[in-house]
């Protein structure tokens, strides 16, 4: 007696089967799609990947396989074919589940597990934790242990050394502080601190309770937020992705809000999508789908609700710079670009590929450091065309990583966020 055909991959985290049969397998991703530029393989395009995907359904390939892992890997997450796609495809919740899948069914050695463990688990929910942890980066940067590393000529080393030139020259972990708003109330608001923001970007999460409060908008406290599990999702570490949505849901559920404002575009863009996270939770599904339609970017909450105390006047020549998972991922273009215009004395000067992944990607800079690279040297050089004295964005990965390409490259461009841009020109009235 034949018994039951065992399921193609792991778990219920697999790649939908009904959004892969969206991808009519056109083509029009590929000339978006970064590594497919770098490699010009078709297995690393999203066509190529999502066929991969399918392959695996239909029992020709194991989610075990290396090809599997490797072609998925390479893969920045960067949304830009979804943008190009003209059938819809949600490539980033297929190439999450994917990547859910290979982290169950590919053996992992004890060194991957225990960096998996310190940075997932110790390090990115516990924000003091990982406020030491960039400190102590900091310091050793300044003392340069790049260099030091670098002359040992030992390929570990080395990628130390690489990770080293990402970390910004300080880090902030100024807690986030409620804050009445200002002349006529425009809205009542709770902000996520972030991991990351919370604990390097600190100064930017103060600047943007500023800006907002300027602009008749109360930001109130919220007790028990954690980290958004954007970097967890998109390493496949779904599990723990869903804890911290959890966390998250219930702790904003006890304010009373207009919006939950995101600062940094990766953490909006996954927040946005905790509905679909939680899907298969019956407890948490709704709840998760009723408070993503309340998170908004910064950007898109008062680029929507509109400036209503005018800015200071800055004479600086800029340029602005999409985050993936703000443009691809959220679909907003057109308020940072507002904001930015509502600056008197700017000179806005274009970027070719504004809409181009830089290369950071969540961890992918850490995972793929040859590939980020040859990314990144490409944003750099569009940059220094554009002969603006300072770049402007909205996502703490995006600012680290293109300021580390311009170090590089011995451009002395300044890179900000847009609501650190804002707060400054509010400090010039």
């Amino acid at each position: 007696m034949t018994g039951p055909v065992p399921l193609p991959y792991p778990n219920a985290d697999a790649p939908s089967q009904e959004l892969i049969a969206a991808c009519v397998h056109c083509g029009f991703c590929l000339p978006t799609c970064p590594t497919f530029a770098v490699l010009g393989v078709e297995m690393d395009s999203p066509r190529g990947r999502i066929r991969l995907m399918k392959t695996v359904w239909e029992h020709r390939l194991g989610a075990d396989a290396a090809g599997l892992d490797d072609h998925i890997s390479k893969c920045l997450d960067c949304r830009a074919c979804e943008t190009a796609c003209p059938s819809g495809v949600e490539y980033g919740k297929l190439v999450e589940g994917a990547r859910s899948q290979i982290v169950v069914a590919r053996p992992r050695s004890p060194l991957e597990r225990l960096l998996r463990t310190a940075a997932f688990e110790w390090l990115l929910p516990h924000r003091r934790a990982l406020g030491a942890f960039a400190k102590l980066s900091i310091a050793a940067k300044r003392l340069g242990m790049g260099a030091l590393l670098r002359a040992t000529r030992v390929g570990v080393a080395r990628r130390m050394a690489d990770l080293l030139d990402l970390v910004p020259d300080r880090a902030s972990a100024s807690p986030l502080r409620a804050m009445p708003a200002r002349g006529e109330p425009r809205g009542r608001v709770a902000m996520l601190q972030g991991c990351v923001m919370g604990s390097v970007f600190g100064e930017t999460n103060a600047a943007t309770v500023r800006v907002l409060a300027r602009n008749g908008v109360e930001i109130v406290d919220t007790i028990g937020q954690t980290c958004c599990g954007a970097l967890h999702a998109h390493a496949g570490e779904r599990p723990l992705a869903r804890d911290l949505a959890r966390r998250n849901i219930a702790a904003f559920e006890q304010a009373a809000v207009d919006a939950v404002v995101v600062n940094a575009a990766g953490c909006g863009a996954a927040m946005k999508e905790y509905g679909w996270l939680l899907k298969d939770d019956p407890k948490w599904s709704a709840r998760a789908s009723a408070f993503a339609a309340k998170v908004r970017d910064a950007t898109e909450f008062l680029g929507d609700l509109g400036i209503s105390e005018r800015p200071g006047n800055i004479r600086r020549k800029v340029t602005w710079d999409d985050p993936c998972h703000l443009l691809h991922g959220q679909k907003i273009r057109s308020q940072p670009r507002a904001l930015l215009a509502a600056i008197p004395g700017l000179q806005i000067v274009p970027l070719e590929e504004a809409d181009w992944c830089c290369g950071s990607a969540g961890t992918y800079n850490v995972t793929q450091p040859e590939l980020a690279r040859s990314i990144l040297e490409r944003k750099v050089a569009n940059i220094v065309r554009s002969g603006a004295d300072t770049v402007v964005t909205a996502n703490p990965g995006c600012l680290m990583q293109i300021q580390s390409g311009l170090r590089s490259a011995g451009s002395s461009v300044r890179v900000v966020h847009l609501l650190d841009l804002l707060d400054e020109a509010y400090g010039t009235n």
